[in-house]
């Protein structure tokens, strides 16, 4: 980090931690009572001017070209009031107005519906059909889309409509704001996002020890899989035999959007400590002894940005860039968590629980096995270890759950579905790229949050460069999951022991 010179601010000598959301500068806040109602109402009318004033007119499709944009004030008004919110809800409240009262004129839809329904029954010129195609396709674009778009064209527009829809999605989570208006606007600010962030704008960059603070305590910020703890962590992760990308947008360069971590090692691993954990075998890599590329970490700098293809383009770019650091470099692959599957174990748990001499989990000897070192009835008792990470303490107990718990996770990320695809997001993830089901990891990750999200348990998702394109193919197309030995094996064991 070039030492302690004038670049280093005084934070950074701190450890590092995820910080609070930003603060925004204080605006009008909602209380109890009559006075707080007369507050409420008046700022429910001051939504409703702003709105009225911030929100272009859609104009007639003769003067769609011709009618010139709004006063760039009037956007700068709404920029100005949105930030001025202090609280989520507020927040929420001026985002349901808006995808209410400004959306898709539907009798205007419905009308240029008609005049194409009625085109399409008489014998008419092309082009006349097309024209009345495209009249019908500009009544469907909602008015508030033109706001966001002149928004866009501000100094820092674009920036304030990425945290825009992570508020939006935000409140959708907290359920402050639902309905098929607000889904249908996020809907289109998710499509403009993914067009002025698809990879032509996107520049490639590496994170470094000597890269600026700032960047470096971003990238530490954002990591949402395997947490930094200080700085010497943030360092090992830099340093030799690890390299950190990050995508960053043409209009903000240096600023993160989705980052990854590779270890360069010469075997795909199989545990996550030997990699964020252990220093690396030498301060001067030896390119001899790198054979594989294993990607661990894989983050969203910018939650406005879910859903939008990032982290797609950015394994491919890395792949890349490593191919020409190191041209004999031929082993890709992940090294991922399983989030969900302790919960989905939990859940099955639960259920057979409830009815006493249930058991399609574990075998008759698998049961016995587990009931000798508990103690216990099994269900409940494995509900709090598993829950908790208990179980971990107890040497017979691990031993004993090993045989089951790598069955049912096999099944859990092959088998179970959500529409057809793997249920599973990260196994979802990589499976569209191409990679392929390759290996569990037992006891791949000991920390709390690996234990008590997937039962301590990793994957490797591999990528056989020449086959990724047929695999996400047959994937996307026909649902077919390119797994393994390992993995089918483990399937049919559970298919043989499991009554589910």
């Amino acid at each position: 980090m070039r030492g302690f010179g004038p670049g280093l601010t005084a934070r950074c000598l701190f450890p590092l931690r995820f910080p609070p959301r930003p603060v925004r500068p204080p605006g009008p806040r909602l209380s109890s009572g009559p006075v707080a109602a007369a507050t409420a109402g008046s700022l429910e009318r001051a939504m409703d001017e702003l709105l009225r004033r911030a929100v272009p007119q859609t104009p007639a499709y003769e003067l769609r070209e011709k009618t010139p944009a709004p006063a760039e004030g009037q956007c700068a008004d709404f920029v100005s009031f949105y930030d001025g919110l202090a609280e989520v809800g507020q927040r929420a409240e001026l985002l349901g107005r808006l995808a209410q009262g400004f959306g898709v004129d539907h009798g205007q839809v419905a009308e240029q519906s008609a005049g194409v329904l009625q085109l399409r029954q008489q014998p008419r010129e092309p082009a006349v059909l097309l024209q009345a195609e495209d009249r019908l396709r500009y009544a469907l674009v909602p008015r508030y889309r033109g706001l966001f778009h002149h928004i866009s064209k501000l100094d820092g527009g674009v920036r304030f409509l990425v945290q825009l829809r992570a508020d939006l999605l935000e409140a959708q989570a907290l359920k402050l704001v639902e309905g098929p208006h607000v889904r249908e606007m996020n809907g289109v600010l998710k499509g403009m996002l993914s067009e002025w962030f698809s990879s032509g704008f996107l520049n490639l960059e590496r994170v470094t020890w000597h890269s600026p603070c700032e960047v470096l305590q971003k990238v530490s910020e954002s990591e949402a899989v395997h947490p930094v703890k200080n700085w010497m962590d943030m360092k090992r992760r830099v340093g030799p035999y690890r390299r950190c990308y990050f995508f960053s947008h043409c209009s903000t360069p240096g600023e993160p959007l989705i980052v990854l971590h590779v270890a360069l090692t010469n075997d795909i691993s199989n545990n996550i400590q030997a990699i964020v954990k252990e220093y690396p075998p030498s301060e001067t890599e030896e390119k001899n002894r790198i054979t594989a590329a294993i990607f661990y970490s894989i983050s969203l700098a910018q939650q406005g940005l879910q859903g939008v293809e990032l982290g797609t383009f950015l394994i491919k770019r890395v792949v890349k860039e490593l191919q020409k650091e190191f041209p004999h470099l031929g082993v890709f692959s992940s090294l991922s968590p399983i989030p969900g599957f302790t919960k989905w174990l939990l859940g099955l748990l639960t259920t057979q629980a409830k009815e006493q001499g249930r058991n399609e989990l574990f075998t008759d000897s698998e049961y016995k096995e587990i009931t000798e070192v508990t103690g216990s009835p099994v269900h409940e008792t494995l509900k709090g270890f598993l829950s908790s990470g208990e179980w971990m303490k107890s040497e017979k107990l691990v031993q004993a759950l090993q045989t089951p718990l790598m069955r049912l996770c096999a099944w859990y990320l092959y088998g179970e579905k959500h529409r057809g695809y793997a249920l599973n997001p990260v196994a979802n993830f990589h499976l569209q790229n191409g990679a392929v089901m390759w290996r569990i990891n037992w006891l791949a990750d000991s920390s709390l949050k690996g234990l008590t999200s997937s039962c301590g348990l990793m994957v490797n998702y591999r990528y056989y460069l020449e086959e990724t394109a047929p695999n996400s193919i047959a994937y996307l197309g026909s649902k077919n999951i390119k797994a393994s030995e390992q993995i089918l094996s483990l399937v049919a064991q559970f298919q043989k022991n499991s009554k589910l």
